[in-house]
């Protein structure tokens, strides 16, 4: 279930037109993505309160939004009347699967936000569906497009065979709501962007993972606000994640504090500024080949690259093949603290 799918390339010379479905406040920060955007226009908005999608459109977008922008509460609905060429889902967890599938099915390449699905059963379903459809079916894990975790994946491919990367991750945010009532508030929620990060730098991919979750006594969450996860990836290197959630004072970026020991030396990050390396061989960076960029930061790198994808056939980050082994990461650190054991990852896809 791991091979990239071979999808429809959608060839056209004018931009492509997508519905955007969920306008919640994820639907507002990639309005002006879209807007933004140079290959791409806003055909539809679909959610189910369509007053609500009216007032985000016009709040948002005003006389910017051109021609005019087909809102309505059903993608089957909207995406024939707009001539939709895509669909880009921001949807709650839990509406991935049902907007997905239908997307599929009406012939529609999507872009949808991270997780592929609430659950590993309902990401499966969706891998499925987009290999039967043969149409693209992108994550949109927008931490991978910060040029900083590219210059750093660059020190790693410099380095030579990697040893140890390990990351602290040490918040304390007061969402109030679903969070603090969730079972696995920061693995389930939030790890998914530093295991899926961590998969992008290694340029690997995870075999096993032992992972502990526990809830400090001070926690206002209801389960499980920490955790310490050691995961084998292919070639030997490990994957060291230390985390909090109700972690007050010197908090770390919410991009993590990285260190990388490799044979040929170490880089460090400490999650926003540029990375730094020490070589063994005592070669300067600049005697190094240039660090490549993504093709843009956020939301819009991975919207570049899906359009991209579209016009030239060419597998982007975040197909839903290799974004489902992320998102197995979570599901078997998850299986792990609760069994006390090392899991391992193919017996975790195994089981969808």
């Amino acid at each position: 279930m791991t091979t990239p799918l071979s999808f429809r390339i959608h060839p056209q010379d004018g931009p492509l037109r997508v519905v955007l479905v969920g306008a919640g406040g994820m639907g507002r920060t990639w309005l002006h993505t879209l807007q933004a955007a140079d290959r791409v226009e806003l055909a539809g908005v679909v959610d189910l309160d369509a007053a609500l999608a009216r007032r985000v459109v016009t709040e948002e977008l005003g006389e910017a939004a051109g021609a005019p922008v087909v809102v309505g509460t059903s993608l089957r609905e909207v995406a024939p009347r707009c001539a939709a060429d895509a669909v880009i889902n921001v949807t709650v967890p839990a509406a991935h699967l049902p907007v997905t599938l239908e997307a599929l099915d009406l012939g529609l390449p999507v872009l949808g936000e991270k997780p592929l699905a609430d659950g590993l059963a309902a990401a499966a379903t969706l891998v499925r569906a987009a290999e039967q459809a043969g149409e693209l079916f992108m994550v949109s894990q927008n931490r991978r497009y910060d040029r900083h975790l590219w210059s750093l994946r660059h020190h790693a491919a410099q380095l030579g065979p990697v040893g140890v990367l390990t990351q602290e991750f040490f918040k304390a945010p007061r969402f109030g709501g679903f969070r603090d009532a969730m079972a696995h508030p920061l693995i389930l929620d939030m790890a998914i962007h530093n295991f899926d990060a961590a998969r992008f730098v290694l340029d690997a991919d995870p075999v096993a993972v032992y992972c502990e979750e526990y809830n400090p006594p001070w926690s206002w969450y209801a389960g499980d606000a920490a955790s310490t996860a050691v995961f084998e990836m292919t070639g030997g290197t490990r994957f060291v994640y230390t985390g909090s959630w109700c972690s007050e004072g010197l908090e770390t970026s919410w991009n993590s504090r990285w260190r990388l020991s490799a044979a040929g030396g170490s880089a460090l990050w400490d999650g926003e500024t540029a990375p730094v390396a020490q070589y063994a061989d005592g070669r300067p960076d600049d005697a190094r080949p240039t660090v490549p960029l993504p093709p843009a930061e956020n939301t819009a790198g991975a919207l570049a690259e899906f359009v991209e994808a579209l016009r030239t056939g060419r597998v982007p980050m975040g197909e839903c093949h290799d974004n489902l082994l992320s998102l197995a990461m979570v599901y078997a650190a998850i299986a792990s603290s609760r069994t006390r054991s090392r899991v391992e990852i193919a017996d975790v896809l195994g089981n969808c």
